[in-house]
């Protein structure tokens, strides 16, 4: 299986993209990873919400292919604690999904469109993070659950 992880607009925090470079890096030991940034929408200033989220989902959709599977990172998606996280990856893999595609909104959420295309939604917490360090909790997750699977030392239950 493949993961790939799709956001809306660059890091333009050089700590953070450190650290999601090194966790990415590591993640990479386990499984095809990649991160995929979609350039940040020009002149939104004449834009509604509305629009913007479309625009932003027709990037999103021009980045998929038919056998994807679509799970959208958002506030009301289900929650999972990290060995639970391992678990769903688990199932994945043995159900024979091709690539695993997660996808960070922008600004004002996902289109409707976007929406309906999803196979789930997955929310990191309760509390609302900058873009930006979603990326960072994500990906660090992922690894997370990889060395769950695993039974390597990097998680203490």
């Amino acid at each position: 299986m493949n993961i790939k992880l799709i956001a809306i607009g660059k890091t333009d925090n050089k700590s953070l993209q450190t650290l999601i470079d090194d966790y990415t890096k590591r993640l990479s030991f386990y499984i095809k990873f990649d991160l995929e940034i979609i350039p940040d929408i020009k002149n939104v200033k004449n834009l509604s919400e509305s629009q913007q989220k479309e625009k932003e989902g027709e990037l999103i959709l021009s980045k998929l292919s038919a056998t994807d599977q679509l799970i959208l990172l958002d506030e009301n998606g289900k929650t999972f604690s990290s060995v639970g996280f391992s678990e769903e990856l688990q199932k994945k893999m043995n159900s024979g999904v091709k690539t695993l595609v997660f996808v960070i909104g922008g600004p004002y959420g996902f289109s409707e469109t976007i929406y309906k295309k999803a196979q789930g939604k997955v929310s990191l917490s309760l509390m609302t993070f900058s873009h930006q360090m979603v990326r960072l909790f994500f990906i660090e997750q992922l690894y997370r659950g990889f060395t769950i699977l695993r039974n390597e030392p990097y998680h203490h239950q």
